[in-house]
Formats: C-alpha cells, sequence, structure tokens
C-alpha cells in the first residue's frame, strides 16, 4: 500500500514559512528553533520535510500543468490553439503574462527553502555528524540527504524552466539579490549531490521506497542535471558577465538578446554524468529495474506493465521517484496527461480527461517500427465518451475527443477499478524519473566519450524489452550512435515532455523543428490534393476512416490482434463501467467496441470497398480530412513561433514581485514581460 504525503506544516518548526507562499525570498531564520521537538527522533524529522514533498506536490506537480505546456516537441503538441496554457510551448514568449507561471516558481522557493531549513537543523545533530564522520548510513544522515536532494530538485527545475535566477539566499532576509547564472547554480548542487549521496539509502533499503528520495534518485537527478548542464541551450546577453569566462560553441544567430550554444568544455560535465549514472545503475541501484518480464496472463508487453503499476496503486520498481497521490485527493496526471475522455466532472463513465499531450500525426504514422511494443501502448487514437463506450478522436483544436491523436500512457480505463467519482482525484503518482530514462542518458553521455560498446548495451537493452527479442540491437557508431539514442529516447519517453529537452540539449532543435514543419506541410499537402498521404514505411494516412460499433467480451483491449478491426491498433477500449455501481445507470448501449477500418491504408470512398462496408454497418468517419478543415489543430501548435536561425525561446517569466523586490538587480530575458 502507498505511503500517503499529507502536507504537513509543523508549526514549531518556528521558520516563519507563512512568507514562503508569498515574499519566499524574504525568509528570515528564527532566532529560537524548537530543535528538541522538531529532530527529537527521525519520524518526527521526517513528519516537518514530509510538507517539503506535500508542497511540491500541490504547487509543482499538479495543477494542470501538462508537464508546464512545455510538452511541444516534433512528436508532441498542445491541443488548442489559442490557449494561454502553450504560449511558451508554441514558442511565443512575447505574448506569455508575467504570472503565468508563479504558482510553479513560488512553489519551488518555497520547498527548497524549507528542505534547506531543515538540513541545517540535522547538520548540527550529534547523530548525523558521528555517522558522516564515520561514513555510514543511518536515518539522520539519509534524512540530510533527502533535504539536501530535494533541493537540488527545485533549483534544477528553476533553471530548466526559468534560466538563470536568484540563488543561494533562502531563509536570509534579502534587501536586494541579483541573477546567478545557472551554471553557478548547476556546479553548486552537483556538489551537494555528491557530498550526500553516499550517506542515503537507496530504494529498498532503510524503509526507502520509490515515494521518498534515495540515493538511487539523488544520483539519477545528478546525472540528468550534468547533462544538462553539458548540453545546449539559450542563454543571454543583456546581463553583462552573467557567465564569466566560460567560452561557448554557439549554433545559429544571436538574436532577442540571446544564443544558443554549449560550453566548450562541456565533456567534464559528460564525465560527471556517467559517474552518477553508472552509480545509478550500480552501487546505488537498490531495489529497481527494468520490467522485461510480462506476468499477466494473456498479455506480453513488460513496458506497459512498467506503467500498470501505477495504475494499480504501486510504485513501479522502474521508478527512482514518485510524487505520491491519494486517490479522491489528488492525481491530476490521469486528466491533464491522459487518455482523453468526454465525461462530465464527477461520476461519469470515465470523467472528463482534458488530455493536454497530443502526439503529432507524423510521428503516430512514422516513428515506431513494426513490431515495437511501445507504439500503441503510447499512442491512442481513441478515447472515451463518459457513457461507458470508446470513441474516436478528431483533428478539430480542442481537447478531451479533440484535439488530436492522444499519448496512451495515463489512461484512467487501466486502473482496477477506475476512480469516477471526480475529475483531476485519480490519485496516480507523478512518475519523476524512471530508470530508462536514466539508462539511455547513461547511453548517451558513454557514446559522447567514445565508450560506443558500452552505449550500446544500455541501447540494446532498452530495445530488446521494446520488441521482445534480441534482434532490433544497434550497429551505429560515433555520431550516428548519439542520433541513435536520441531517436530512442523519443520512443522510450514519448508523451513524458522529454523530446522537447532532448531536441534543445542535444542541437538539434533548429534540425528537428525544421523536419517536423516540412513533414506537416508534405502530409496536408498530399491530404489536399490526393485524399492520402504515404509515409513510405506501409503506412498511409487518409482523409476518412470507417468505423462501428461492436460488442467485445471484454471491452478494454490489450495486445494488437492483427486482422481485428476491433483490437487494432491495441492497447484502447474501455473498461467495463456496468461493474461500477456509481456510475453503471451512465452506461450507454451494449456495443461498447470501435472497429475500425483504413487506419493505415487508403480505401477510395466511391470503391466497392467502401460500399461493403457501409453496408456492414461502418460509418465513414472524418480522418485526415479534419487536420485541414478550418477547425483543425492549426500549424502554430507545431512549434509555430520559432523562426529559422534563431535561438529558442523556452523559458517563462520570473514573476513581477521577484523583479520588484530585487530592485532592479533581477530582469527577464529572451523577449518575457518585465511586468
Amino acid at each position: 500500500m502507498k505511503t500517503i504525503f499529507k502536507s504537513i506544516l509543523i508549526a514549531s518548526l518556528g521558520v516563519s514559512m507563512a512568507q514562503c507562499s508569498d515574499d519566499y525570498l524574504d525568509v528570515s531564520s528564527p532566532a529560537n528553533t524548537d530543535d528538541s521537538f522538531v529532530t527529537s527522533t527521525p519520524d518526527e524529522t521526517y513528519k516537518t520535510l514530509s510538507w517539503c514533498y506535500g508542497n511540491y506536490r500541490q504547487n509543482v506537480a499538479s495543477g494542470g500543468n501538462y508537464n508546464w505546456e512545455d510538452a511541444i516537441s516534433d512528436v508532441e503538441y498542445y491541443p488548442e490553439n489559442d490557449s494561454p496554457n502553450n504560449v511558451i510551448g508554441k514558442l511565443h514568449p512575447e505574448n506569455v503574462a508575467i504570472g503565468g507561471k508563479q504558482t510553479q516558481f513560488n512553489g519551488l522557493f518555497a520547498t527548497l527553502a524549507r528542505a534547506k531549513r531543515i538540513a541545517d537543523i540535522l547538520e548540527n545533530k550529534p547523530q548525523y555528524i558521528s555517522a558522516r564522520d564515520a561514513g555510514t548510513t543511518n536515518d539522520w544522515t539519509h534524512l540530510y540527504g533527502e533535504a539536501i536532494t530535494m533541493r537540488a530538485l527545485c533549483y534544477f527545475q528553476l533553471c530548466l524552466h526559468f534560466g538563470d535566477v536568484p540563488y543561494g539566499i533562502e531563509n536570509t532576509v534579502a534587501d536586494s539579490y541579483t541573477l546567478s547564472s545557472r551554471y553557478a547554480i548547476y556546479d553548486a548542487i552537483l556538489a551537494d549531490l555528491d557530498r550526500v549521496q553516499g550517506l542515503m539509502y537507496p530504494i529498498g533499503q532503510g524503509g526507502i521506497t520509490a515515494e521518498r528520495i534515495s540515493r538511487t534518485f539523488a544520483c539519477g537527478l545528478a546525472g540528468k542535471i550534468a547533462m544538462h548542464a553539458a548540453g545546449y541551450q539559450t542563454l543571454r546577453t543583456d546581463v553583462t558577465g552573467l557567465y564569466g569566462d566560460i567560452s561557448f560553441d554557439k549554433i545559429g544567430q544571436e538574436s532577442n538578446k540571446c544564443f544558443y550554444a554549449r560550453r566548450s568544455d562541456y565533456l567534464n560535465y559528460i564525465r560527471t554524468a556517467e559517474k552518477f549514472f553508472d552509480l545509478a545503475l550500480g552501487a546505488a541501484k537498490g531495489a529497481t529495474y527494468l520490467v522485461t518480464v510480462d506476468d499477466r496472463a494473456g498479455i506480453n508487453n513488460p513496458y506497459q506493465r512498467s506503467y500498470q503499476y501505477i495504475y494499480d496503486m504501486q510504485t513501479s520498481p522502474e521508478s527512482l521517484f514518485e510524487v505520491a497521490c491519494i486517490e479522491g485527493q489528488q492525481g491530476e496526471l490521469g486528466y491533464s496527461q491522459g487518455r482523453p475522455s468526454d465525461g462530465g466532472g464527477s461520476n461519469a463513465a470515465p470523467c472528463k480527461v482534458f488530455a493536454g499531450v497530443r502526439i503529432t500525426p507524423t510521428a503516430y504514422y512514422s516513428l515506431y517500427e513494426d513490431g515495437d511494443k511501445r507504439a500503441d501502448a503510447n499512442m491512442t487514437v481513441t478515447g472515451a465518451d463518459g457513457k461507458g463506450n470508446e470513441a474516436m478522436l478528431s483533428f478539430v483544436a480542442g481537447s478531451r475527443l479533440n484535439g488530436g491523436i492522444s499519448t496512451n500512457k495515463w489512461d484512467v480505463n487501466r486502473m482496477n477499478p477506475p476512480f469516477v467519482a471526480k475529475q483531476r482525484q485519480m490519485g496516480m503518482n507523478y512518475q519523476v524519473l524512471r530508470i530508462a530514462d536514466v539508462m539511455l542518458l547513461n547511453a548517451e553521455a558513454k557514446a559522447y566519450l567514445g565508450k560506443d560498446g558500452e552505449a550500446k548495451a544500455l541501447l540494446d537493452q532498452i530495445r530488446a524489452r521494446a520488441f521482445g527479442d534480441n534482434n532490433h540491437s544497434v550497429s551505429a557508431t560515433g555520431d550516428a550512435l548519439l542520433e541513435a539514442i536520441w531517436h530512442e529516447r523519443a520512443l522510450e519517453l514519448l508523451g513524458e515532455g522529454e523530446a522537447r529537452w532532448d531536441m534543445i540539449r542535444s542541437g538539434k532543435f533548429h534540425e528537428r523543428t525544421s523536419a517536423l514543419k516540412s513533414a506537416m506541410a508534405a502530409l496536408k499537402g498530399d491530404l489536399r490534393s490526393k485524399g492520402w498521404h504515404d509515409f513510405g514505411n506501409g503506412r498511409v494516412m487518409p482523409a476518412y476512416i470507417w468505423v462501428k460499433k461492436v460488442q467485445l467480451s471484454n471491452p478494454l483491449t490489450f495486445d494488437a490482434v492483427p486482422g481485428d478491426p476491433a483490437r487494432t491498433p491495441g492497447w484502447r477500449g474501455v473498461y467495463d463501467y456496468s461493474t461500477i455501481e456509481a456510475v453503471a445507470g451512465k452506461v450507454q448501449g451494449t456495443n461498447h467496441n470501435l472497429a475500425i477500418q483504413g487506419l493505415y491504408r487508403y480505401i477510395d470512398p466511391t470503391s466497392s470497398e467502401a460500399a461493403a462496408l457501409e453496408a456492414d454497418g461502418y460509418a465513414k468517419t472524418n480522418w485526415g480530412a479534419d487536420l485541414i478543415s478550418d477547425k483543425a489543430i492549426n500549424d502554430d501548435l507545431f512549434l509555430g513561433g520559432w523562426k529559422n536561425g534563431e535561438a529558442p525561446r523556452y523559458f517563462h517569466p520570473i514573476p513581477y514581485e521577484t523583479l520588484n523586490q530585487s530592485k532592479g538587480n533581477v530582469t527577464n530575458g529572451y523577449g518575457l514581460p518585465q511586468e
């Protein structure tokens, strides 16, 4: 059973954290802290630290974040044309509101301030000092490392989403402050993680599960931070001396007072990343492992099995860290990034699922090789109508059943049983970091360092799990191997928001964005002129498909059954909501599944085949035709704000209160608003 993390505010901590939610940069350390109570036992200390987990969950991880609306890449997009939610995702910083991500910004600073204050108290505990000096791990050293790692996670995400930010002034009275270089922040938190990780428990030891920060996660996080520090990113030119004497290798042109580059000494960070990844996959691995066997009767998809643990309210053995949620209280993931549903906000079959992460049609038809078990488990062309039935998605702009092909990783129908009382409270954990991500990042690091054999060994483990055999290993070397790893990351992490960061880090942003725009133009051109587009891999996207409702003994489908139009593609259907008393009366009809014809091939609407299908009860249905209609998702959703050669401007604005309190020392760059 899951550990329940509650937002516990321990008043006797003595820290005036009431200010954290607003003026968090003006938090002062108290003169009198009742340390004898707050840290009297490890359990009492953890109760205090649990406030950090609760605040992070409530104000950073949740709230309809849709990966902070940044999950727009060459394989993902946001489904609403004119929503303010995805202005930065579309790369239009000039149109964003300055307070758009104030909740997350303040939430991160409030969390890291509390974590640091707890760490400061623990640092003086005799039980901690004696264990630290002896180089041994106990509950006190772990708690200290847990707090320091939480602080590092928050600073990393601040840099990731806001760029250069103030650093190191939490729990002080800050009359004025300035920006710190993200590289200085990365160096500081990497040093912190290196210092504490050896004194922490890996997952599975000391009572630590993936719902708490562990040595396993600390090492994985450190490696990921180092990879981002090593990678290409957009940097400011409007703050003199911000990056000191660092030398950069630039791509493209300088514009909007920023440029796209990576450090010339980036390999130093790559070596650091490899060290931490090797620990996360070795000495610090603990109980984590890559799921390679599906233990379910009649199902053979170990990739999807790794996610099913979370549907089943268990921690996944692949997770290095999950933000714990409680069914009926939290659980935005299944709503914001799940498989769509047109249901109502409560007591529906299932409830509304907005589905803010969609899959580009070019990715759906061309990203995966035949036989890759990840394809159907990651992408779906159907959702639910909220009345117990499967329903087609459309390329009409919008949400729920509109908005295009959806990610399929977080499907409320896969819960047992689905939570139907209210939307946004499904209780599924947020998976912050998982082992496959770490393995592929480590493969990337090793490829950069010329260790092609070790890199391919990691890559091949991921591919063997995906295909169920050892016949899909990669033979590439050098730069081609790096390309193969980045491609594999898109396959493995589709819908999780990593593809965008990989595009940026790799220096391939311009190339991949241009390729997407060309591919979408070709697709739409063919749909207009011919009514179909051939992707050259045996798959064709047509303007129309033929669909009818059918009855299956189990309306929730699993692995695809070739030749069965109700079970291909796989991993769709709906849960049998007639078995849930609370919503059984909402279920309509008896034919709950959809049989689909022509999804991957062209059927001429005037042909005898089309006539025969219609005679058999199939209805001609818009598919690609909606992609070119006047109600379609528009091209601006596909990284529309990027102009050839410019640095991608993907940061959110630092909120006005922080700018104002800095007395002019902190400003927003990249064309972002100042007020």
